[in-house]
């Protein structure tokens, strides 16, 4: 905030932005951005981490693995994205508070459960209310990552596991008549070949989950959708010293710009990444290479 700023109704158009664009409203704004990148730094190598897991024991040969492996699968993809993050946040939550209140309250006499309501000893809230609010803030985004990770670990188990299938079968039959084990073809033959049949699905997820992030405003993390909504509404100067009107529209219109420079950025880095992929491997992408050589 500039030294200037202490009576805004009389500053000209200029100054009266620049005083309106540093508020601290608009410094949490900005810091939101923040968040969303945080969300997708963590929660991409996160699921992938549950996706390879999930694609490996679908394949597994044991076959109740197999079998854990492909309903996670076909059980996390079936259910809509907003019906998974509204009851699996909620039910984490108090699975959670419910395990702390066994240990740290065993001596209570009443129903949790009673009605609709969910009640559980003080100690045994998390984060407790006496909490300093940058925890309750870490729990929520916490929730949030976990919550990703698993919706989107279900759907990038099902490109590897389809990648695991599109390696050439002669190359792993081959490795067997060598004398290699299955964990040494598993991880020397097939896991290397695997990822360039697996990046243009994993793309496509990666520009979903971008698209997915506005999904945080429901599990209650304040991101860039929430504080949009919040400053972009019409402002009066019964209010705030900063009143305006209706500007929602120019507020998303910056959200719009923000997702379409991120999105376009990202298939640069993948289309390169899909390049060194492809280079000397027995594919389309591999033998354009060849030929452009």
């Amino acid at each position: 905030m500039f030294s200037y700023c202490t009576d805004p109704s009389v500053l000209a158009a200029p100054a009266w932005f620049a005083c309106y664009l540093t508020t601290g409203k608009l410094m949490l704004f900005y810091a939101s951005f923040g968040t969303v990148l945080l969300l997708l730094a963590i929660t991409a190598p996160v699921a992938l981490g549950f996706g390879f897991a999930g694609a490996a024991a679908a394949r597994a040969r044991f076959a109740p693995l197999s079998w854990l492996g492909k309903l996670y699968i076909a059980m996390v993809r079936g259910v809509p994205d907003i019906v998974f993050f509204l009851f699996f946040v909620i039910a984490l939550d108090q699975g959670l508070e419910y395990l702390r209140h066994k240990v740290k309250c065993p001596d209570w006499d009443q129903p949790i459960r009673q009605g609709s309501d969910f009640i559980v000893c003080q100690a045994a809230k998390l984060p407790l209310s006496t909490a300093p609010q940058i925890w309750h803030e870490i729990y929520g985004f916490t929730l949030a990552v976990v919550t990703f990770a698993i919706v989107f670990g279900a759907f990038a188990a099902n490109v590897l596991f389809g990648a695991m299938r599109a390696v050439p079968h002669a190359q792993l039959e081959t490795a067997e008549a060598y004398g290699m084990t299955h964990r040494q073809i598993f991880w020397r033959i097939l896991i290397p070949q695997m990822w360039v049949y697996a990046l243009p699905g994993l793309s496509n997820l990666w520009m979903v989950l971008i698209k997915a992030t506005p999904l945080l405003f429901l599990l209650g993390v304040e991101d860039i959708v929430y504080w949009a909504r919040d400053l972009g509404g019409a402002k009066t100067a019964r209010f705030t010293d900063y009143p305006h009107g209706d500007w929602r529209v120019w507020y998303f219109l910056g959200l719009l710009v923000f997702y379409l420079a991120f999105t376009r950025l990202s298939e640069i880095v993948l289309d390169r990444l899909m390049k060194k992929l492809t280079h000397g491997q027995a594919t389309m992408g591999g033998e354009a290479q060849r030929k452009a050589a």
